[in-house]
């Protein structure tokens, strides 16, 4: 879920559906276990993809830590 603060609908879908892209490219790494929540704030709906990419990166890689 995409809160409102992101933007309009169109906007909130749009980026619901790149994380859920750049999501799959880190499937292998996370465990099979528990439970994932990544929260979208307004600056993703002006992100470009690289650096949606490269913010979610970072987030797992100190999560998986």
């Amino acid at each position: 879920m995409v809160s409102k603060a992101v933007g309009n609908a169109v906007v909130r879908n749009r980026v619901r559906r790149r994380l859920r892209h750049l999501i799959r490219e880190h499937l292998a790494v996370l465990p099979d276990s528990g439970v994932l929540v990544v929260r979208a704030l307004p600056a993703a709906a002006e992100a470009d993809s690289s650096l949606l990419g490269e913010d979610l990166a970072h987030c797992l890689r100190r999560v998986l830590r």
